[in-house]
């Protein structure tokens, strides 16, 4: 024997019907507060301020580490082709 009940009704019926909780007003309030952070962040986000978080020496510092990287890329040779 097969037997089929179907039930309308939406989700905040079905979850009072459970017992379980709203948490609408929660996650509103959470998503609130990550929009927020997330603009502040986006705020602070300007290009000059990442290079010093990334390269705290400046341009210096890019500049050995790209010299770093590509004596890495061609086995260990310096500019000149001469191996260090």
């Amino acid at each position: 024997m097969k037997v089929t009940i179907d039930v309308e009704c939406t989700p905040e019926e079905a979850r009072a019907f459970l017992g379980l909780p709203d948490v609408a007003p929660l996650q509103q309030e959470m998503m609130e507060g990550l929009q927020g952070e997330m603009a502040k962040a986006a705020k602070a986000m300007n290009p000059e301020e990442m290079m010093k978080a990334v390269f705290p020496a400046g341009a210096e510092g890019l500049a050995e580490m790209q010299k770093a990287f590509w004596s890495t890329l061609s086995g260990g040779a310096d500019e000149t082709g001469k191996s260090t």
